[in-house]
């Protein structure tokens, strides 16, 4: 019988002839190479890109242009009282095409701190002086620093193209609202609606700009014209005018007839017109103070709905203002709305003693009633309260409390206390609170967490 195996394998040696592939099949297989060909040159490409581009980069969040801000002269529209932002200085800077780097950028060096503000417990900013004159990456050093962590790290960021304070220009203080809301002032004034990204210079009609203050979704100045030369730009003012702007804009505008024009010369126990005096801001979550020139207390809604009023005179007059621009004479402080406190501090020598009579009033200064004095060592230079109640006093000696219900003031622990003590305390929660040393080279603001009674320094500077 025949195998049929010898059949299949006639047939399988049998010559054939491959199927031909479908039309076009070789276009597109040339198409598909010359695109992996293109895509390989593109990923070479950009990591070159990324090479140059890191070569490039520098330790600096925002590279602005040199500007000489202290020759921009302010120009405002009077017959709406709204100061307009510098036109020179916001030209420039929109101009400007700034290098951004995804890098932290870090603080810079021999960092000097002069005024602090925080948002919560977490976040906040320092304003000073850093580097070297003439060897910083602008004509100034002026400074900006910001902390997430409670002043356990710092870093570095953007700040306003001005100098430190000099009479009439530069400036020494900084107020944040929120994380997007803050300004930089004393004497002049600049605005950030970004963070601090950026940072814009506000005319204020060729007044000083000596106190700012922020709550809810406004800020609230004071405007003085003054004579003061050098860092004393709070010094020879003879006029305060309260203005207001809401916090995302720079609207500033007169509170009210009641507190514009304010001089030491006018008010109850005062001699006569254009004499010297100091003024400032304190606001709670309702209600706004301002302790004026002229002995008087005014108060109104701190929403901007209707002008403040004059409430009454205080148990001693404002004096002329410190290097800060807050008065010498009278501290004021709130705890809650209506619950103030009052320190009045007649002129002593350095180092005191001084005599320090301290004033509380729970109903919005309508009424005042004398509570411990304060220790005499030392020159008074401010004064904080705590929601609880907790009276903090800063002086050039130290840090005096008196604790919520205490009949007896406590001086408080301070490491690495600084020579001449502090210019600024203040209460962020009942526990929390920062204070600034009166000398800046100390490179450092300090940060109880236990109500006042001890305190700690945090340097600023980059891990």
């Amino acid at each position: 019988m025949p195998d049929r195996r010898d059949d299949l394998d006639s047939w399988l040696d049998g010559r054939i002839s491959p199927l031909p592939p479908p039309p076009g099949t070789f276009e597109l297989i040339k198409r598909r190479a010359r695109r992996r060909k293109y895509r390989r040159l593109g990923v070479t490409a950009g990591v070159a890109a990324v090479i140059v581009a890191a070569a490039v980069t520098v330790p600096q969040m925002v590279i602005l242009p040199s500007l000489n801000t202290t020759s921009a002269a302010g120009v405002a529209n009077r017959s709406s009282s709204t100061p307009t932002p510098n036109s020179s200085v916001s030209a420039a800077v929109s101009a400007a095409a700034p290098i951004v780097s995804n890098a932290v950028p870090p603080v810079p060096a021999n960092f000097q701190p002069t005024s602090v503000t925080f948002i919560g417990l977490h976040t906040g900013w320092v304003i000073g002086q850093a580097g070297t004159p003439g060897h910083c990456a602008t004509p100034y050093c002026t400074s900006v620093a910001r902390t997430d962590s409670a002043g356990q790290t710092w870093q570095g960021g953007p700040a306003p193209l001005a100098g430190p304070a000099d009479g009439a220009t530069g400036v020494s203080q900084i107020r944040f609202l929120n994380l997007d809301n803050g300004w930089a002032f004393g004497p002049g004034l600049f605005a950030t609606h970004d963070g601090g990204q950026t940072w814009t210079q506000v005319s204020a009609d060729g007044m000083r700009v000596t106190d700012l203050e922020t709550v809810g979704d406004r800020a609230f100045a004071l405007f003085a014209s003054c004579s003061g030369s050098g860092p004393a730009f709070g010094a020879g003012c003879t006029s305060y005018t309260l203005y207001s702007s809401p916090a995302s804009a720079n609207d500033w505008t007169p509170v009210g007839a009641a507190t514009s024009g304010l001089s030491a010369g006018t008010g109850a126990g005062q001699d006569g017109a254009g004499q010297d005096g100091a003024a400032s801001i304190v606001l709670t979550g309702t209600f706004g103070y301002l302790l004026g020139p002229n002995r008087m207390l005014y108060t109104g809604p701190v929403d901007g709905s209707t002008p403040w009023h004059a409430v009454d005179s205080v148990p001693c007059a404002t004096g002329s203002a410190q290097a800060d621009g807050q008065p010498a004479g009278a501290l004021l402080a709130a705890a809650t709305a209506t619950s103030l406190i009052l320190a009045c501090t007649p002129p002593a020598g350095p180092g005191g003693p001084q005599s320090k009579l301290m004033f509380s009033s729970a109903n919005g200064g309508v009424s005042w009633q004398q509570i411990a004095m304060a220790p005499a060592a030392g020159v008074a230079t401010s004064v904080a309260a705590s929601l609880a109640g907790t009276v903090v006093l800063g002086t050039d000696q130290g840090i005096d409390v008196l604790a919520a219900g205490a009949g007896n003031w406590q001086q408080a622990t301070v490491a690495g206390a600084p020579a001449g003590g502090f210019s600024y305390v203040g209460m962020t929660t009942d526990s929390q609170g920062v204070a600034v040393p009166a000398d800046p080279s100390a490179g450092a603001v300090w940060f109880t967490f236990d109500g006042g009674q001890n305190w700690q320094p945090s340097s600023i500077r980059s891990p």
